[in-house]
């Protein structure tokens, strides 16, 4: 029985590691650079924005540890659930490694900041240092989420929760990131955890645009009674497939054909146009798209493999 475990635990970790080298350098930039973040922004205006690294800053208030050395060890347990729960291999072995590099790497910015630096923080106004800190270390998360990991601590303990229970991530998210930065305010004043705040919400927006980039595609479902003409119009003006099918008004009750068209952004005027000349009693409804993939946009092979 012992030597399945072990085999078990050599061979996955193994071919986790096994993975692109791309992931590699996406989680140790991305440890590194929210480490650095972390240091120059949070700790030195005592920004507690959600998370074990939060919780962290406010146990370093009352006793002065390190806190990259409290990070690390609060993650012991949540790792070994992780791994119990979880079991995914490569999410715990790119999570271990943004956990080891990102703690080793506050404390020894911690260190080293002041004397590089002198011994004030970059910048002595909380909102600027909250808003660096959300955007600066929101695209970091987003470069490990990019690999398939993530900084540990409320990330494991919130996926474990999701598949337990079947609560949403953001649910679980809101509720003990709330309860850090309410604990926050209670330590450091509501105006810091106020601050906190913002630096979490600009950190999901931040790791979001990493994660997907700018919204560059257009989402077009039109309802028109001609798709005949309609649809070799678009399919030639705009070089964009298109698909239809029957559906149902539920007023009227008629038949239309609904035409569904992902486009780029630049190209909605001229889809307007062209429904504007062959149907001009069509039903247009634009909206926005993170990503396309497939053909005529991003290959889903390069997805796969990065």
């Amino acid at each position: 029985m012992l030597d399945r475990v072990r085999h078990r635990l050599l061979s996955g970790g193994v071919a986790a590691l096994r993975r692109p080298a791309r992931h590699l350098v996406l989680v140790l930039s991305g440890a590194l650079l929210a480490a650095l973040s972390y240091s120059l922004f949070q700790v030195p205006h005592n920004l507690a924005a959600g998370g074990l690294s939060g919780v962290a800053i406010v146990i370093n208030r009352f006793t002065g540890w390190p806190p990259g050395l409290l990070f690390m060890v609060m993650n012991v347990p949540i790792l070994a659930l992780g791994f119990r729960y979880l079991g995914r291999w490569h999410f715990l072995v790119f999570t271990v490694l943004a956990v080891l590099v990102f703690s080793l790497g506050v404390d020894a910015f911690g260190a080293r900041l002041p004397i590089w630096l002198g011994p004030s923080p970059i910048t002595g106004d909380p909102l600027l240092s909250a808003i660096y800190a959300g955007l600066v270390g929101g695209m970091a998360s987003g470069l490990i989420y990019r690999a398939g990991g993530t900084l540990g601590g409320t990330g494991v303990i919130g996926r474990i929760v999701q598949r337990r229970t079947g609560i949403p991530l953001n649910q679980v998210y809101l509720y003990t990131d709330t309860v850090i930065i309410f604990s926050a305010g209670l330590v450091f004043g509501w105006e810091t955890a106020l601050y906190a705040l913002l630096t979490l919400f600009l950190s999901g927006l931040a790791s979001d645009f990493v994660l997907e980039g700018p919204s560059t595609i257009r989402v077009a479902l039109i309802i028109s009674d001609q798709p005949e003409r309609l649809v070799p119009a678009l399919m030639k003006g705009l070089d964009r497939g298109v698909s239809f099918w029957p559906v149902t008004g539920g007023y009227t009750g008629k038949t239309h054909a609904m035409l569904f068209c992902t486009l780029y952004r630049p190209q909605v005027q001229e889809l307007k146009e062209i429904v504007a000349r062959v149907d001009p009693d069509a039903f247009v409804v634009i909206g926005d798209g993170h990503q396309a993939l497939g053909k005529g946009f991003k290959p889903l092979a390069k997805v796969g493999s990065g």
